[in-house]
């Protein structure tokens, strides 16, 4: 019993001390409400503006102290964004160089994961190295005109590409009359004026002029052949980023196959050669001697006579576009610089300090098939059984006097004219 009393009162103890405290609450409340009607946090407004007084007073006796503070701010603050923006600068640079270190550790491995997964290499004989680089994938976007154009020319998209003004109109009139009576489909001139697209129109030659550019339009317009030749190298980017390979073609060729079936397009760029052997066309160890030397006289290079810029396939591959960045920047540098021989130059050259070499696959053209004016005025029309053989194009390179020997090669090999080629000599008077 006594225990449940204990209970009884404490709890009737607890229930006073709660209504104690809810009435202390109200009588709080209605002290707080008369004596802030406004409530508890709002400003009385006698005082504000007492206040505001005194404030604009204090301002008014420092105003000329606080203007000088300001300007000081002011120039601590540019003085500090410049500084800001010259870290933001060299951190941008950093971050850069960063990433072309980093690019530069794992090229090869980033090659593989492209490429495709790592081998182990087999036995001695079995091995060989990758020879044939992917294509990049087409972007139309970069010329829908001339993507248009491409869809309806080009044959397994690859198609023959001249640039022409109408500095070379009789001789280009020999090259598509020549490419049409083989019945070669898959052909374009490049027209450099309005007069050439006209001339081809009239022709029912595929014909495409480029949008203006005066970089370009300048040179196209007065440009002698050396000139005229070295806009290829940016014109040609645009075919190859839009996914086709191009047979670039000068207009001083003459066909006589269809030389789509002689390629083995097996390789980033594949050339006709200014060579006119084995040895200069293909390669050869040219022997130094320098008797000097005594023991060590004999010194070991390696020759090859240079790739003919005005003849040559190339696929739409990375290091292919690259090569034509190299040498249009080059050629747009060096305003003297000889377009083939810088073309040459940048397929060629090896990787050195100072210097990133081109990673392009190549191949060299037969000179028989694929042949220059030196082989056929020099070897060929003197030699019985090589005169029996017909190349697929002859490049008329060798001589300043190229339309009358066009003519006098589609007389011997199209309409056999045994005598043709005789009038001519060698070289050039």
């Amino acid at each position: 019993m006594s225990t449940l009393g204990r209970k009884e009162k404490g709890q009737s103890l607890r229930g006073s001390r709660i209504a104690i405290a809810i009435v202390i609450g109200v009588l709080l409340g209605c002290v707080f409400a008369f004596l802030y009607p406004h409530g508890f946090f709002s400003s009385d407004p006698a005082s504000s503006t007492h206040r505001i007084a005194t404030s604009s007073l204090q301002i008014g006796s420092t105003s000329c102290e606080s203007a000088e503070r300001i300007k000081m701010l002011k120039s601590d603050i540019v003085s500090l964004s410049e500084k800001n923006g010259e870290l933001k600068k060299q951190v941008r640079e950093l971050s850069e160089q960063l990433r072309l270190a980093e690019q530069g550790q794992d090229h090869a491995q980033k090659q593989f994961l492209v490429l495709g997964k790592q081998q182990k290499a087999g036995p001695p004989g079995t091995v060989k190295g990758l020879r044939t680089n992917p294509t990049v994938v087409p972007d139309p976007s970069v010329n829908p005109r001339l993507a248009k154009i491409l869809e309806d020319v080009a044959v397994g998209r690859e198609l023959i590409v001249a640039l022409a003004n109408s500095n070379v109109k009789n001789m280009l009139e020999v090259w598509f009359t020549n490419i049409k009576r083989i019945g070669i489909p898959n052909y374009l001139v490049v027209a450099l004026d309005d007069h050439i697209v006209d001339f081809c129109k009239s022709n029912n030659v595929p014909v495409y002029k480029r949008d203006p550019d005066e970089g370009v339009d300048s040179v196209a317009r007065t440009g002698g052949n050396h000139a005229v030749s070295g806009l290829k190298f940016r014109i040609l980017r645009e075919f190859l980023q839009l996914g086709y390979s191009v047979l670039l073609s000068d207009i001083d060729i003459v066909y006589l196959q269809n030389p789509f079936d002689y390629l083995y397009r097996d390789s980033d760029v594949e050339s006709m050669t200014d060579g006119h052997n084995n040895i200069t066309a293909y390669g050869y160890n040219d022997v130094f001697d320098e008797p000097a030397m005594g023991w060590a006289r004999y010194a070991h290079t390696m020759r090859i006579w240079v790739y003919n810029s005005g003849f040559f396939y190339i696929r739409p591959t990375i290091p292919s576009i690259e090569l034509l960045d190299r040498v249009a920047d080059r050629l747009s540098r060096q305003r003297n610089a000889w377009d083939q021989a810088v073309f040459n130059e940048e397929l060629f050259f090896p990787s050195h300090p100072g210097y990133d070499g081109l990673h392009a696959a190549k191949r060299t053209m037969d000179f028989y098939l694929f042949m220059n004016s030196k082989v056929l005025f020099k070897t060929v029309r003197k030699d019985a059984a090589l005169k029996k053989m017909k190349p697929v194009i002859v490049h008329v390179n060798y001589h300043p006097d190229k339309l009358p020997r066009m003519l006098a090669v589609v007389e011997f090999y199209v309409n056999g004219k045994q005598d043709a080629l005789d009038p001519f000599p060698e070289g050039s008077d």
